[in-house]
């Protein structure tokens, strides 16, 4: 068996990209884009915290389909953005929407968060909804702190920056927070190879640690959006199927909830095609239906829960 990447993988890397910059409120934001400004909504794709634009190279390209300009960011404090003193999920928020407006992605993009981008992508869905089609939020945990910080706390991760002597050292400490099994090799180094950085002392790792401070989302901070909202869970991820449900009721019970089967917290990395066909039902979906209201679901039997989606059937409780 050959241990080379896939067709689909060095294709995706191959695909054109653009590298844009836009100022916001003095801090300069870097995204990279692909495809063309089409008829269809835009993408702008959130990262994890301490993680970066590059986590989406393999998935990226194979949202364009249908004329689609998809973009992915690297917030303020992460990847080759600026850093700034504060940091917060509002002027995240006001990042991502100022990046679907300098990029192209139209009039009413999608705003899609993993983890801790989730976050962003539900506080852009609650602060800008009328300007959204929607936000697609990817097994985010409501809590109180983000994963990566209670890491942080726990002394697991992300402590005292470090500054390491050469380019192997540095890569040999990567690994993804919470770990787990079952990885693809070559997904998980091309974001090992994008996470650092070399300087005049070495090569350090793409983000501040300042932003860590204090970060969280909790169940009083949901509401009511003025665009629609998608949950997908990773099987063995962070976001338990009960917490899914709870987000789903504070969200109004018009999201629905959909289910990555065999996947961990980072999709893209152990599941990516799997996502991928996902989130290309997900907005095929939307492109072709008529938006729910709060009080009513799509398939509704007139029986108690939401709506839940696994492996391409509905369960509908």
């Amino acid at each position: 068996m050959s241990d080379d990447p896939p067709a689909w993988f060095t294709d995706a890397l191959a695909a054109p990209v653009i590298v844009g910059e836009v100022d916001v409120d003095g801090v300069p934001i870097r995204y990279r884009s692909w495809g063309e400004p089409g008829d269809g909504a835009g993408i702008v794709l959130v990262h994890g915290g301490a993680a970066h634009a590059r986590w989406w190279d393999h998935v990226a390209p194979l949202l364009t389909q249908g004329r689609r300009r998809v973009l992915a960011l690297d917030l303020a404090g992460h990847g080759d953005s600026g850093a700034t003193d504060e940091y917060g999920l509002p002027s995240w928020a006001a990042q991502v929407m100022a990046v679907a407006e300098h990029g192209g992605a139209g009039d009413l993009p999608v705003v899609i968060g993993h983890s801790m981008g989730g976050w962003v992508a539900l506080a852009a869905a609650l602060a800008h909804g009328e300007r959204l089609t929607g936000s697609i939020v990817i097994d985010s945990p409501i809590r109180d702190r983000s994963p990566e910080e209670q890491a942080a706390r726990r002394r697991m991760a992300f402590g005292p920056a470090r500054t390491y002597p050469d380019r192997d050292s540095a890569l040999a400490h990567f690994r993804l927070v919470p770990e787990q099994p079952g990885n693809l090799p070559f997904v998980h180094a091309h974001i090992a190879e994008q996470s650092i950085r070399e300087t005049d002392d070495g090569w350090r790792w793409k983000f501040d640690r300042r932003m860590f401070a204090g970060m969280g989302l909790t169940p009083g901070q949901l509401g009511v959006a003025a665009c629609r909202v998608a949950l997908f869970r990773a099987q063995y991820g962070l976001m338990p199927a009960d917490m899914g449900e709870m987000i789903v009721d504070r969200l109004g019970r018009v999201a629905p909830l959909v289910e990555i089967p065999g996947a961990g917290h980072h999709m893209m990395v152990d599941q990516p095609l799997a996502l991928v066909t996902g989130l290309r039902a997900m907005l095929a979906d939307w492109e072709h239906s008529t938006p729910m209201t709060v009080g009513s679901r799509a398939g509704d039997t007139g029986r108690d829960g939401p709506d839940r989606v696994r492996a391409g059937r509905t369960d509908c409780d």
